[in-house]
């Protein structure tokens, strides 16, 4: 039996790394992040606060109930001095009485109602724009958290690929070099041309050191905008070039809607919030009105006799109501006023310089967009021309008809065209990102 729950835990844990190690696409990892980012975590909780922080403001307007109960033992009872010729004694002297019982319970109960508050009617709207605002922030941590996670998942095939690219060029060049160093060891060649492919092959090795240490890191950078522990084995399904392909039968015309724009949505918002301040500045020179009535019990004892039948209660209730109505504030609540409405314009002012920066931005990413495409296009030209360049100025100094300089300019050339076309895909990807995001359409039931 025990044999069989080791087996048991040890498939368990099996399953666990397989299912770990399963290849994760850009959309799954985007996936993930959405779920497990820990911001996009809190800007949901931040949401569920705004509802409930919503339904605390409603229920200051609502009725509300206390009740209260009370003890009191008088260890010495208070002494009242009374006209002594009130009980026959002589004119200016005074007697000294004791009121009251030792002890006394009482219990009472209260209910207030707001009436009227025009503070109350603009918190109820104030609310709603909040809940609108802790909406919009959480669609705008979402889009930051799809660009953060598509520039870390695409830095890691970038390293990853570059790992690649580099150790296919060490290799090649060992290999040129081992055939060189012996040619040069029957002199057929000068130490010379073993020397500067030693010097290529050094500069090349230095690289794929850093592009090897680079790929944990930048898996930990996803695994760190995942939401997952840092550790966690990351196997990524796509590659460079795929994503990049999908981007290049996209449209790029397409036109910037302000209306669902996040980032205007938000400027508008900001106006509607400092319209409400202006308005409850306005409103807090009307009345406030509030209701309330109140019962309850006392009872009397010598003795701590107030669960016996015979206790005798003594019920008393009323009601009434108040009205707070502001007269004259030396000119305070006018200046508030004409500050909150000063604030309103600057808010109508952002707006439009909101709706100017995005018409702008929009522009600048077509623009930069459309040229990381035609880099793309260049790039995969230029790499297919070195290669071809150095294939051949390879096979020429193999034959002894160029020497080791010409061999590695043409290397040169191939190894920076190599990281340009990388490069360049990593371009059009982050380019495509952020258009993306700036014409991203909030769905309706989150605009209001």
């Amino acid at each position: 039996m025990l044999r069989f729950k080791f087996l048991s835990m040890g498939f368990l844990l099996l399953t666990a790394v397989l299912w770990s190690q399963q290849p994760i696409s850009l959309d799954q990892a985007l996936q993930t992040a959405l779920t497990n980012n820990r911001n996009t975590q809190n800007a949901s909780r931040d949401v569920e606060m705004a509802h409930k922080q919503r339904w605390e403001t409603i229920a200051t307007g609502l009725p509300q109930i206390s009740a209260s109960a009370g003890y009191n033992k008088a260890i010495e009872q208070p002494t009242s001095l009374i006209p002594a010729e009130f009980f026959g004694g002589n004119a200016g002297e005074f007697a000294e009485i004791q009121f009251g019982t030792e002890q006394s319970v009482d219990a009472q109960a209260r209910v207030d109602q707001l009436i009227f508050d025009g503070s109350y009617l603009v918190g109820l709207q104030a609310s709603k724009i909040f809940l609108t605002i802790s909406k919009q922030a959480k669609i705008k941590t979402d889009l930051e958290v799809r660009r953060v996670v598509t520039d870390a998942f695409v830095n890691m095939l970038l390293a990853m690929e570059q790992v690649e690219i580099l150790s296919k060029n060490v290799a090649n060049v060992e290999k040129t070099l081992s055939e060189t160093e012996k040619i040069a060891k029957n002199g057929l060649i000068e130490e010379e041309l073993v020397q500067q492919l030693r010097i290529t092959l050094s500069s090349l090795k230095s690289s794929l050191d850093y592009s090897q240490r680079m790929v944990p890191v930048t898996k930990k950078m996803l695994n760190l905008v995942m939401g997952l522990p840092l550790s966690s084995p990351v196997v990524p399904s796509d590659t460079l070039l795929s994503l990049c392909i999908k981007q290049l039968g996209v449209e790029t015309d397409s036109m910037l809607d302000l209306e669902q724009n996040i980032d205007y949505q938000i400027a508008l918002n900001d106006q509607r919030s400092q319209e409400l301040l202006h308005k409850l500045e306005r409103f807090r020179a009307l009345p406030t009105i509030s209701a309330f009535a109140s019962g309850g019990y006392d009872g009397y004892n010598d003795a701590f006799e107030f669960l016996e039948k015979g206790q005798s209660w003594f019920g008393r209730a009323s009601i009434g109501f108040s009205i707070n109505l502001p007269v004259f504030s030396s000119g305070g609540r006018h200046a508030r006023t004409q500050r909150a409405k000063i604030n309103v314009e600057k808010a109508k002012t952002q707006v439009a310089e909101t709706e100017a920066q995005l018409m702008l931005q929009w522009a600048s990413l077509q623009n930069q967009y459309t040229l990381a495409l035609e880099n793309f296009k260049r790039s995969q030209e230029n790499l297919s021309l070195s290669e071809s360049i150095e294939q051949k100025n390879q096979i020429k100094f193999n034959e002894g008809i160029v020497g080791s300089f010409t061999l590695r300019e043409a290397q040169t050339q191939l190894y920076q065209a190599q990281n340009e076309y990388l490069t360049s895909m990593q371009a059009v990807i982050q380019a495509r990102t952020a258009l993306d995001i700036l014409l991203y359409a909030t769905p309706k039931n989150e605009k209001k």
